[in-house]
């Protein structure tokens, strides 16, 4: 069954359901704003979505987890404090120092790959603990349990990205290229130069002056570097990702309001906490949920901001392309998308991560429906990304695509649909 066929008037109640969505997010910004990790605010917001879940659930649930919030974004001072050092040390002649050195360039590249490439919990450790959570709602089907699909968004909302704000995609670029530029750079040069120390004497004094000065030279750049975030002021993430939560909580809703419920199918919403301080909630929800998602055919469905309409995707690949979504999910979302009137392209995550990467990490079918600018527009992370700064068009558009979903799933399950 497609989704206008289980209800009289489909478009009527897609609109309620788009309009609820607006509501609700403009709510939420103007009550509580912006919503750090581990927040007051962003517990308010997840209480205040869980009630509204309750509405359309028949069970609602908000699972704590432990999480150090600043860790995944921190990478960037700790590395500016290594290679920094690392550069100030050819300052001092002690040849074992060089030693030192290029130990702490190669850390801070393991940390890089690590913590940002890769999402590890590497420097959790060093910073401070606080308690995030997840909003987990479900709605049973009317019989036995045969199926899953799961809805997602996630409820914080991130540090303003200074860059972005000040000079848009372009600025953005040069300084993040710069500076990862200068990592390898500081590695090179200290690996010659350690070489020229202790194996072979092929560099010249001259030489080795401006080598020297080249690495203390790129410290002002790290410098700058660390001005990235704006460290301890959050936007308030209408968009990035309200809209996705929104979505999620809104395909409940069709079911509810419309009195549907699938034969064999459970119909999930999960809102996540900690995406942006390293997709901490995901991996929760993997932590908590994996074996049960596992025991039978269960497809994640992460919605991430729903703005840029003519940017509507599926992300077949995830965590800067090193992860690869289901291939089952994405043609499910495909064919949802055909059924809502489009045909949307196969995307990949080249810079940055989705919650749908931990969960396919975690050996669980997942995929992201977005509709995001990857450039990205100024409003990416930045306090422009508001309530009065959304579009309608593609807010409602995610909304239908989430709900066709839902029933492309409950008819082919794991099977490639037709």
């Amino acid at each position: 069954m497609k989704a206008q066929e289980a209800v009289r008037d489909f478009p009527a109640a897609l609109r309620e359901c788009a309009n609820f969505a607006k509501k609700g997010i403009e709510s939420i910004c103007k009550k509580i704003g912006p919503r750090a990790c581990g927040s007051p605010e962003e517990r308010k917001a997840q209480e205040y979505m869980a009630d509204q879940l309750r509405k359309y659930s028949d069970d609602v649930k908000i699972e704590d987890f432990r999480v150090a919030p600043y860790a995944f974004m921190g990478w960037i001072l700790v590395d500016v404090v290594l290679v920094s050092i690392a550069a100030l040390l050819y300052l001092i002649d002690v040849p074992a120092l060089k030693i030192v050195s290029l130990g702490l360039v190669a850390l801070a590249i393991l940390i890089v790959i690590l913590e940002f490439l890769f999402y590890k919990r590497a420097l959790d450790v060093v910073f401070p603990k606080k308690t995030s959570c997840n909003v987990v709602a479900v709605r049973k089907p009317e019989e036995e349990v045969k199926q899953r699909i799961v809805f997602s968004g996630h409820a914080d909302s991130a540090m303003q990205w200074n860059f972005t704000y000040w000079g848009g995609a372009k600025l953005l670029i040069s300084v993040v290229g710069i500076s990862f530029a200068g990592f390898f750079v500081n590695l090179i040069i200290s690996a010659l130069l350690l070489i020229d120390q202790f194996a072979v004497d092929f560099i010249s004094d001259p030489a080795y002056n401006v080598l020297k000065w080249v690495l203390i030279g790129w410290i002002p750049l790290y410098l700058v570097a660390s001005l990235f975030c704006s460290w301890g002021k959050f936007v308030e993430g209408a968009n990035d990702n309200l809209t996705g939560c929104y979505g999620a909580i809104a395909v409940l809703k069709f079911l509810a309001d419309n009195n549907i419920r699938f034969k064999n199918t459970e119909v999930v919403c999960v809102t996540t906490g900690g995406e942006e301080a390293g997709l901490r909630g995901a991996k929760a929800y993997c932590e908590a949920h994996g074996d049960e998602c596992k025991a039978i055919d269960t497809v994640f469905v992460g919605l991430e901001t729903f703005r840029d309409f003519e940017h509507l995707a599926i992300y077949e690949r995830d965590m800067t392309g090193t992860v690869a979504n289901s291939q089952i999910a994405c043609a499910l979302v495909k064919r949802a998308s055909e059924l809502a009137g489009l045909d949307l392209k196969y995307e990949s995550v080249f810079f940055g991560s989705s919650d749908a990467a931990a969960v396919s990490k975690a050996g669980i079918h997942a995929t992201t429906l977005a509709g995001m600018d990857p450039t990205p527009l100024r409003y990416y992370h930045t306090k422009l990304d508001t309530w009065d700064n959304m579009i309608f068009k593609t807010l409602e558009k995610g909304i239908e695509i989430a709900i066709q979903t839902a029933f492309v799933f409950d008819e082919y399950g794991l099977n490639k649909p037709e």
